[in-house]
């Protein structure tokens, strides 16, 4: 089975010349017992971006200052535009939300759209998960992150997954149980790409289409084993329904089966909120700023850690072909939020 490895994340306070060693030899380990490592990444809140990629970015390609205020948002706007690979977070827990908190989204895609992909809203987030953008430092160590989607590639059932997830969370713990830095594992379920990477494509191997999953209890299931079962969680811990990571989901959302509504409903219940949700030029900032507000009301109502990453590529308008120019996002044609 593929036993791959989607985050190894750091949180550290400082800028060290050793972060970089640090993740070699967590990856090492890893690798050493057979995992493929995707990204290694790095977290550290108390720098600028520029300072954070001045100092690693010709070696860590993965980085993030984790959570941020409105104010900091706002001033520290033109410095996370002049970097390429550090990510943030604007935390909107609290307080009423308007067009301004709203205008950060659209003067990214106005001035530098590749890094809607390194942004996203927050909302009750859980600190320590290595999936950027929501990474929130809480307190220095690491965690780490699967793709479980492809442990599923032979399995015929939930339980045959549970069981090789179960499994692979057991030998991680094995490796790190003596290590002090090792936070714990962010269970969440993290599609990527087609085939065994897909989690609609695990749906359909179930013998269901994902319309007719969505009236079922299959993610409640999910989650509540992910939860429920994880060794040592830490971070989210949810389930991820990247719409254009997902190859499979981005097909299904040019088809109008994967509208707001239905991803609200589905993090509502098991999911973890709106992730790389494609966004034309054109549309309305006020529709925006009241998903927004919904989105925290939701969180808020049901105390559940929600996100918003909306990405664009800075020219496709409603009814265009994106073309976004990231091997990690499936260009789609834009559909407007309301119809």
């Amino acid at each position: 089975m593929s036993k791959i490895i989607r985050s190894i994340c750091l949180f550290g306070q400082d800028l060290t010349p050793n972060v970089p060693h640090q993740l070699d030899e967590i990856k090492s380990k890893l690798l050493a017992y057979g995992f493929e490592v995707q990204t290694v990444r790095y977290c550290s809140p108390f720098h600028s971006f520029q300072q954070v990629e001045q100092a690693y970015g010709q070696q860590i390609k993965n980085l993030a200052v984790g959570t941020l205020t409105f104010d900091q948002a706002k001033s520290q706007l033109t410095d996370f535009l002049s970097t390429d690979h550090v990510s943030f977070n604007l935390d909107l827990t609290h307080g009423p939300i308007t067009d301004d908190h709203t205008a950060i989204l659209f003067e990214i895609i106005k001035r530098k759209p590749a890094n809607t992909f390194l942004f996203a809203y927050t909302f009750n987030n859980a600190p320590s998960s290595p999936f950027f953008p929501s990474a929130q430092y809480h307190q220095n160590g690491f965690s780490i992150g699967l793709q479980p989607t492809d442990l599923s590639a032979d399995c015929t059932t939930l339980d045959e997954w549970f069981a090789k997830m179960k499994q692979t969370w057991g030998e991680i713990l094995s490796l790190f149980a003596d290590d002090k830095r090792f936070l714990g594992i962010d269970s969440s379920i993290a599609p990527l790409f087609t085939e065994k990477g897909s989690l609609v494509a695990l749906i359909r191997r179930l013998g269901m289409t994902f319309s007719e999953s969505v009236l079922t209890d299959t993610y409640i299931r999910i989650t509540q084993f992910i939860k429920g079962h994880n060794p040592q969680p830490v971070g989210l811990c949810g389930l991820m329904f990247p719409c254009l990571e997902d190859f499979e989901l981005a097909s299904e959302y040019e088809l109008g089966h994967f509208s707001i509504e239905r991803n609200l409903f589905l993090s509502l219940h098991s999911g973890l909120g709106i992730d790389t949700y494609p966004i034309g030029i054109n549309e309305n900032i006020a529709t925006v700023t009241s998903m927004l507000q919904l989105v925290q009301a939701l969180s808020n109502k049901y105390h559940k850690p929600l996100s918003v990453r909306f990405v664009s590529d800075g020219k496709a308008r409603i009814g265009d072909m994106a073309a976004f120019q990231n091997q990690y996002l499936k260009d789609v044609r834009i559909r407007p939020f309301t119809d």
